[in-house]
């Protein structure tokens, strides 16, 4: 069972999702630099999620000192602003009208009497489609865990670039693109750009379909000029929901492309011609 903490959470996520989200203020964002960032732990012992996100903190998180605790500690501890905390959360939008869940990798940062969906959100991430098995992100986790710390340094920097279409604000990066090599999984491909071919008729720039092996040493080596794409989609047969696209910096750790599209027999799930198209230009 993916958190009973998940299941509390989900309201508050989704009316975040649907309203205006308590992005942080100056005065927020400077507690986050000075805290102490807690990653908050699945009940289910047994849970692949808290084996990956324990080796990629102790190996990627830097920004701030870090400590794991249980889903009780986060009770008490989500009022202390003198912690930020990482954590799992599930939610859904109204437009999806299969009713999919999501799962979130969130960085949060206490707030004295707040109660759950008042927590500044310094950042939240697309991570994986809720019935997906763990397996299919874990690899990917130093890559996004890297790219948080990231955009939580440049928020600090200039608060102004908080809001709720932050993540589309690295789109402004597209250009830079076509100068670096893309990779990606088979999988993650639309049938439409499903082989090298195909994708070079829309896409001449660099692009290489590669192995989750070659993803994870890409990222582990922090491989020069390429960019790895982070998708999240429904998995098995579903051919409804929402599908994102990221592309992350395996040596910068900046994003360079940020996208969603509901699903629909035009527009299936996967990296589309239309993807490319916007990147190409």
């Amino acid at each position: 069972m993916r958190l009973i903490f998940t299941s509390t959470l989900l309201l508050c996520v989704a009316i975040m999702m649907n309203g205006q989200a308590p992005f942080p203020n100056k005065d927020e964002i400077k507690q986050f630099t000075a805290s102490k960032t807690c990653i908050v732990m699945e009940e289910d012992q047994m849970s692949t999620f808290n084996t990956y996100i324990k080796e990629a903190v102790k190996k990627y998180w830097t920004i701030t000192p870090f400590e794991f605790i249980q889903v009780k500690d986060f009770n008490v501890r989500r009022l202390k602003p003198e912690y930020s905390f990482i954590v799992l959360t599930q939610t859904n939008y109204e437009k999806d009208k299969s009713g999919a869940l999501y799962n979130f990798i969130n960085l949060l940062q206490g707030k004295s009497g707040s109660n759950l969906g008042e927590m500044p959100e310094i950042c939240a991430i697309p991570l994986s489609f809720a019935s997906e098995d763990d397996l299919e992100y874990g690899y990917k986790l130093g890559a996004i865990l890297l790219f948080m710390q990231k955009h939580a340094a440049m928020i600090s920097d200039d608060p102004s670039l908080t809001g709720r279409k932050y993540l589309k604000y690295y789109n402004k990066n597209i250009p830079e693109v076509s100068e670096k090599t893309i990779l990606v999984k088979q999988e993650d491909l639309s049938p439409d750009v499903s082989t090298i071919g195909k994708i070079k008729a829309i896409y001449p720039h660099k692009i290489e379909i590669v192995s989750e092996e070659d993803i994870m040493k890409a990222i582990e080596e922090k491989t020069p000029n390429t960019l790895i794409l982070h998708k999240v989609g429904p998995v098995g047969e579903t051919k409804s929901g929402y599908c994102f696209k990221m592309l992350i910096g395996t040596d910068d750790s900046n994003m360079y492309y940020y996208h969603q599209h509901l699903i629909d027999k035009s527009n299936p799930n996967g990296l589309l011609p239309a993807d490319l198209k916007r990147l190409a230009k």
